[in-house]
């Protein structure tokens, strides 16, 4: 990893419409769900099922309003009681729909790029293990930590999740970039001290500051400006 050049400006910081110093980027954390794979037929079918299941008349969109933050922190914004149950259902429901996630285009190519160009990738995710698990598989990339709400900390928007992601990695707040979709995603990325890019593909729209905003997975590739890649065929 290395570090950042005393006459290199800083890399933006929780989100802002700067430039992005490659040279002090080094770690790259992603959101899991609108970042690298689509979800969101699997989400609508689980969510449908739990309205079935405990006669909820909640829309799909209220729920999707929320995503990025644990699964209780979303019924409680919602107002909904019982959330475990709920919980359970959503989880089984999700579990028998997975087949219709799919990754979204240039994914894997990109993070082979970059973990071919020595950055160090991680995921924090507000998606259980469990169901984390088999989608990052799918991708068959190395990612050397995977934070999900199974393990201590506070859900995002707090910064804890991120954070503790650095730990794992030995890595420093500024020499990281946080990836997601969600203005949850760019709350944690500021308090965490963390550059911050949104995912214009993705399910939420970004908070002021405005951030740089990537318009394609392979955009990614033009805003790290990692070099000899960018003139292969990912761009």
């Amino acid at each position: 990893m290395s570090s950042r050049p005393t006459s290199s400006p800083a890399p933006t910081s929780g989100g802002t419409g700067r430039g992005l110093d490659a040279d002090a980027v080094r770690v790259l954390l992603l959101d899991l769900d609108g970042v690298l794979v689509d979800t969101r037929p699997v989400m609508k079918r689980a969510w449908r099922q739990v309205c079935e299941d405990h006669g909820l008349d909640v829309p799909f969109g209220e729920y999707e309003r929320h995503l990025g933050r644990p699964f209780a922190d979303i019924m409680q914004q919602l107002g909904l009681a019982d959330a475990e149950p709920i919980h359970q259902t959503y989880s089984k429901a999700s579990t028998a729909a997975s087949h219709l996630a799919r990754q979204f285009d240039g994914v894997m190519e990109v993070l082979h790029a970059f973990a071919a160009a020595d950055w160090r990738l991680g995921i924090v995710t507000s998606k259980p293990l469990a169901r984390a698990t088999p989608l990052l598989a799918q991708l068959g990339v190395p990612f050397a930590t995977v934070r999900t709400p199974n393990g201590i900390g506070r859900g995002k928007p707090a910064p804890d999740p991120i954070l503790l992601a650095l730990i794992d990695l030995g890595a420093d707040p500024a020499d990281a970039l946080y990836v997601g979709d969600m203005a949850v995603d760019q709350e944690a990325a500021r308090r965490a001290g963390v550059s911050y890019v949104h995912a214009g593909w993705g399910y939420g729209t970004p908070s002021s500051p405005a951030p740089v905003v990537a318009e394609s997975p392979k955009d990614l590739l033009r805003l790290m400006d990692t070099g000899p890649i960018l003139e292969g065929s990912l761009v």
